[in-house]
């Protein structure tokens, strides 16, 4: 959603804060704007439009300062105007301030200051915050206090930054919406993401709910609201700074795509022992997990498509596993018990709705799990054990590399889980399926290499709709292979499993709406009956498989993958159908990496 980046003590402090809002261009946003505080007062910039809106004006601007905070808006209250564009500041110009989140209050305390006289200027929730600060200046001994008293009126789920005229330094607050610290040498950044900032440092502090942080030249001091030091310990983020750039590719999407080797690469090694077919999960020894009934997976959007995968990978060894889509979680008829292992998936780790199933699984008892790319994010930081996918950044807004390093991680989770579970009947052919794990990265190259997806984007990209069917592991790769069409292309696409199609989604099907059938894995004989009874209604039949030729009567187009063992022909038929979205997209123009109305992280439920 919303970015935030601020710096303390750089060198060229508007420059950093452009260069921090252009890399959190990907969180998704309509406007932008910054505040600098320059020794003379607070020069604030900012506009409805992109970063680059914001750069021509500031071009112009000759006043820079060592303090300074920025953002990317991403409306809620109120529409995407100047007016509306943070930062904002109170009546004198005294304060500025930045805020991600929503203040649950913000009516009432808009109302108790325009009742003592503060006049607003926008649509937004924001505004009532630096009017506050302003007021608390008026009569605390000092501008940190009266920024705790500030945050204390406030209730909802917030990332704030601010600054104050004559102060070198910028206040900030978390609770419930991510921030985070970066340490340099001889300065100090402050962002809602690391990569806002990962070209000038690795080292963060990871800020916690109700955690109020000063940052100054030389100092990173961390407060509860109350005022009582917290020690939180600097950690190293080993991201490979080039990865946050595009390099040779167009698209951050085809970059991530193409770097999926490198990426499954990384969340094998270390881990799996294909000669001893074992698998060794960092802190996860075994026994973490005996004596659980059973595994409840949560997650949203493709993290969820990811979570299905895992979810019939366990029921492949006998332990009883259901995904849900997290936003509906707290109001299910089977919630979790103190029996239960609830898996959180989720890339970023700060996701609102799965963050919120988390804690509701805590309450009712249950013992969580995180599967997540972000070290010192949220949901590793709640759950009680935690499983980095270590995919690296993904600046893409739609998910590539990180879904298919989830999927991995969560193969190499089941077969820990089926060694603890006394119930569970760990696989018998896992010597093959290890042998084909270590495989998938050249695998994954060799589709990349030949696939025939631009051709096929280039004949179907005018069709009306998009039909993906698969059965088993290949129904969360079709629900997936859907999900990636519609948010790039923005063309009508559905997932089904391979038995819904005749059950209503049939009376849609004609000589436009192609369907891409996944003959993955095994259980192939509905879907490929489905897609027969398409193609008698004259729907073009694209077959994902690895025996292309022995459907040639069926198929009137196919995507090869290579022979793998069946739990991961899922895995090389969802590379395909990335490459399909992304060639149909960028025929169609579409901007690829920041599509309409989307948000690389969703922290607003």
């Amino acid at each position: 959603m919303c970015g935030i980046i601020a710096c303390v003590g750089a060198d060229s402090t508007v420059p950093t804060l452009l260069n921090g809002l252009q890399n959190l261009e990907y969180r998704g946003y309509d406007s932008a704007g910054v505040a600098v505080e320059n020794g003379s007062g607070l020069s604030v910039y900012k506009r409805a439009g992109s970063v680059s809106d914001v750069r021509d004006e500031l071009s112009q601007m000759t006043d820079d300062g060592d303090v300074g905070i920025g953002h990317t808006r991403w409306s809620t209250h109120g529409p995407p105007t100047d007016v509306n564009a943070h930062p904002h500041t109170d009546e004198d110009d005294e304060v500025a301030v930045v805020h991600n989140g929503v203040i649950d209050n913000y009516q009432s305390l808009r109302a108790e200051l325009e009742d003592r006289g503060v006049e607003f200027t926008s649509d937004t929730d924001t505004e009532v915050v630096p009017h506050l600060f302003s007021e608390h200046l008026e009569h605390c001994p000092d501008a940190e206090t009266a920024f705790r008293r500030t945050v204390e009126a406030l209730d909802g789920s917030y990332a704030i930054a601010a600054v104050v005229d004559g102060e070198e330094a910028v206040y900030a607050a978390r609770n419930g919406t991510p921030l985070v610290v970066g340490v340099d040498d001889d300065s100090y950044y402050l962002a809602s993401d690391v990569p806002a900032f990962l070209e000038y440092t690795q080292d963060v502090v990871f800020l916690e709910d109700e955690d109020v942080a000063v940052v100054r030249p030389g100092d990173v001091a961390t407060l509860s609201v109350n005022g009582e030091p917290i020690d939180r310990e600097v950690e190293h983020v080993d991201w490979d700074p080039q990865e946050t750039g595009k390099g040779a590719y167009e698209h951050f999407m085809l970059k991530e795509i193409h770097t999926q080797p490198t990426a499954l690469t990384q969340t094998l090694e270390g881990r799996l022992d294909v000669d001893e077919e074992t698998v060794d999960l960092e802190g996860f020894p075994p026994g973490t997990f005996e004596g659980y009934d059973d595994v409840q997976f949560v997650a949203c959007g493709t993290s969820y498509h990811a979570a299905l995968y895992g979810s019939k990978l366990l029921d492949d060894v006998g332990i009883d596993s259901t995904a849900y889509r997290a936003n509906e979680y707290d109001t299910s008829s089977s919630p979790a018990s103190e029996d239960s292992l609830v898996v959180a998936v989720t890339q970023s780790g700060e996701t609102a709705d799965t963050l919120t199933a988390m804690r509701h699984a805590a309450d009712a008892g249950a013992t969580t799990a995180a599967v997540t790319n972000v070290v010192g994010s949220t949901a590793a930081r709640n759950a009680d054990h935690t499983l980095f996918i270590r995919a690296g950044p993904e600046i893409g807004v739609a998910a590539t590399k990180t879904f298919t390093s989830q999927v991995v991680s969560l193969t190499l989770l089941s077969r820990r889980l089926a060694e603890d579970f006394p119930d569970a009947e760990p696989r018998e052919d896992f010597d093959e399926l290890a042998a084909a794990l270590r495989q998938l990265p050249e695998d994954v190259e060799t589709v990349l290499d030949g696939s025939e997806a631009a051709r096929l984007a280039d004949r179907y990209v005018n069709d009306e709709a998009f039909f993906f069917i698969g059965r088993n592991l290949g129904f969360p790769v079709a629900m997936e292979g859907a999900l990636k069409f519609k948010e790039i292309t923005y063309q009508h696409a559905e997932g089904f499993t391979s038995g819904r199609l005749k059950h209503g989604p049939l009376a849609m099907v004609t000589p436009s709406t192609p369907l891409f059938a996944l003959v993955t894995g095994r259980h192939n004989e509905k879907t490929l009956t489905n897609a027969k009874e398409a193609k008698s209604r004259g729907a073009p039949i694209v077959l994902v498989t690895a025996d292309p030729e022995e459907h040639d009567d069926l198929a009137d187009e196919a995507l090869r993958i290579p022979e793998t063992h069946p739990a991961l022909e899922g895995l090389l038929a969802n590379v395909q159908l990335q490459l399909l979205s992304y060639h149909a997209a960028d025929m169609l123009g579409r901007s690829i990496d920041k599509p309409r109305n989307l948000a690389k992280s969703v922290t607003v439920e």
